[in-house]
């Protein structure tokens, strides 16, 4: 009897090892910012304009028409609706750009009527009070959308198993790509237009012990854990991708100009001209 208890204490040891492996903490974590990317810091790092440019976006759509598998849900879709925010984010980063407000502009244009109804009021009693200014006007116009989302492009996985005890792997690999362009207010003419691609990584470890520890009795245990590369994440970084590669490709056509020309030379410069093979 001896030896079988030390044998179920054995693996009964194993079972809580593999599964302290894979077991997440349950401490609940504080909210905190979204990292910053490696992208973002260098839209960060590009040269200073010569002027700012007013921009806006009304939207920047899903084109994809991609929903979550069964059983997740029929109608959750594969990619996220907020792109949009993304987009700002990004040309607020640069640096290059002013944003106007323009997806809530419905919304600002009722609280403007509000505070010109409140003006005209304090006027007529006799008060100095200044009028609601005019809004801006953009004269680059941001469009376009997150165009593909392409699933299962590359699958795999690795195992072994020896006595019973063994390990395996695999990954899956998906693709989420993203188009933006500019647009002259003025003219209607697009600018510029870019495409950029974002591979998304999934990968799950699993192990597991198979064997008899006595006559008739099996053991059998299993652990594993899945990771998933965020999709959200990695539409961001395909947005910031696509605005650093478009005011790169922008400076090189002559669309807008550096504040130092000789910050051509520039290292963030050459990283994403050479992209466009030069």
């Amino acid at each position: 009897m001896q030896p079988y208890l030390c044998r179920l204490a054995t693996v009964g040891i194993l079972g809580l090892s593999l599964a302290a492996c894979v077991t997440p903490p349950l401490d609940p974590e504080a909210p905190t910012l979204l990292e910053k990317s490696e992208v973002a810091e260098d839209l960060e790092m590009l040269p200073a304009p010569k002027g700012r440019i007013m921009a806006s976006v009304y939207s920047f759509r899903d084109l994809t028409g991609q929903y979550r598998p069964a059983p997740s849900s029929s109608f959750s879709t594969a990619v996220t609706q907020g792109a949009a925010a993304f987009l700002i984010d990004a040309l607020n980063r640069s640096g290059w750009f002013l944003t106007l407000e323009r997806e809530g502009l419905q919304d600002l244009l009722t609280e403007r009527k509000i505070a010109r109804a409140v003006v005209e009021k304090r006027q007529k009693t006799g008060q100095a009070v200044p009028d609601v200014p005019d809004l801006f006007s953009s004269d680059i116009l941001f469009q376009g959308g997150i165009v593909a989302y392409e699933t299962n492009l590359k699958t795999g996985g690795l195992g072994a198993r020896y006595l019973g005890v063994g390990a395996s792997e695999q990954y899956r690999t998906d693709q989420v790509t993203v188009n933006l362009r500019a647009v002259d207010v003025r003219t209607g003419r697009i600018i510029n237009t870019v495409s950029t691609r974002k591979t998304i990584y999934s990968k799950e470890l699993q192990v597991g012990v198979y064997r008899y520890i006595d006559f008739k009795e099996l053991l059998e245990s299993e652990a594993g854990v899945t990771t998933n590369e965020p999709v959200q994440q990695c539409v961001k970084l395909a947005i910031e991708a696509a605005v650093a590669h478009l005011i790169v490709k922008g400076v090189m056509d002559g669309n807008w100009q550096l504040q130092n020309p000789d910050d051509m030379g520039a290292e963030v410069i050459q990283q994403y001209s050479a992209a466009f093979g030069n």
